[in-house]
């Protein structure tokens, strides 16, 4: 008979057992939870609970979030505004209404600074599995989307890019064969065209789409065409980028103009010359960049020179292409073309530090 007052459980050995156990578990339980919040300290994450009225509980790492300001008994209307506060409601009482998981982004402005947090929530439950809050966490997004946006902005501009390319292309290609007799003419001429356009993108694209340095794109579409290589080309330009859109045009008229002189103007004989200037000129409302091609020391222009040679593409597709003008002339010396482009296609590119001084 065992005495009075003797507990079963302060004998069994199944308790005896299960009370170290059990204080175990919570000990361990307090240190994962421990680690796993100096883990999250090291995150941008910030972990959260708020009751069924959706008052916080406990904010753990809030940093510098929206969340730095939600202290307990706070609801979201305390810390957030306008139509950020509305989201976060409804969003919430979702979780509490359908007790399932959800994740949206949310967006806050204000007149300083635009924010953006990929936010998690789930329903918090207590031992009994009742719902007794949500349990959400908040990452700060801001640098990913301005990514995005950068991305769609780089995008977009390519395909306007790749469409502008085209419609050149398409331009050259009409042009080119309304003004030849035979179809290998037509290649030869539009094959020329089309390599002097893969010449000036390799300098907008290098220059990752700024443009391209004047004195280098004379250079580049001309100096092939010299046999005596820039010795007959006297260049004296300003020092501008010109526009990706001015780049093509003008590395297309140069690509003209350098192609007749090798074939019948001042680069097709000994000693012939070239003279290349570019200045600015006020005009109205800000200044033109004004650029003179002017041919000397060359066979003497025919009266029955051919028409065909570059008018259109000179005289029209390459000034309309960036608002500005042209005039070409056949003067008994050469060619003297000029072109005028507005300041909207083109930078001035900054003496160096010692001509400043």
């Amino acid at each position: 008979m065992e005495p009075a007052g003797t507990s079963h459980a302060a004998t069994s050995p199944v308790a005896a057992r299960m009370r170290p156990n059990g204080a175990n578990e919570f000990k361990r339980g307090l240190m994962v939870s421990t680690k796993v919040m100096r883990a999250v300290a090291n995150t941008d994450m910030a972990v959260f609970r708020q009751d069924r009225d959706l008052r916080y509980s406990w904010v753990c790492n809030p940093g510098g979030s929206f969340l730095a300001n939600a202290g307990d008994g706070t609801i979201d209307a305390d810390i957030l505004e306008g139509q950020a506060a509305a989201r976060c409601l409804a969003m919430k009482r979702q979780v509490l209404e359908t007790e399932r998981p959800v994740r949206f982004e949310l967006l806050i402005e204000n007149a300083r600074s635009v924010r953006w947090y990929d936010i998690r929530l789930d329903v918090d439950r207590s031992e009994e599995g009742v719902v007794d809050g949500i349990l959400g966490t908040s990452v700060e997004i801001t640098e990913q989307k301005r990514r995005e946006e950068t991305l769609k902005t780089l995008l977009r501009e390519l395909s306007h890019r790749s469409k502008n390319l085209l419609a050149i292309i398409q331009s050259l290609a009409s042009q080119t064969a309304r003004h030849s007799l035979t179809v290998p003419e037509f290649l030869v001429r539009f094959r020329g065209r089309i390599q002097s356009l893969s010449y000036s993108q390799d300098i907008v694209t290098d220059t990752d789409w700024r443009g391209a340095d004047l004195a280098h794109l004379i250079a580049l579409q001309v100096e092939r065409y010299a046999p005596d290589g820039m010795q007959q080309i006297a260049a004296d330009v300003a020092r501008v980028y010109l526009s990706p859109t001015a780049s093509l045009h003008v590395g297309l008229a140069l690509h003209e103009l350098a192609v007749n002189a090798a074939s019948y103007g001042s680069l097709s004989v000994p000693g012939g010359k070239i003279s290349i200037n570019a200045d600015f000129e006020e005009v109205e409302g800000g200044q033109d960049l004004v650029i003179h091609w002017k041919e000397s020391e060359g066979p003497r222009v025919r009266s029955d020179r051919d028409p065909r040679f570059g008018t259109s593409t000179l005289e029209r597709i390459v000034p309309n292409a960036v608002g500005g003008s042209a005039k070409l002339t056949h003067e008994p010396d050469g060619v003297h073309y000029v072109l005028r482009i507005p300041d909207s296609q083109f930078e001035i590119i900054d003496a160096p530090a010692a001509q400043k001084a």
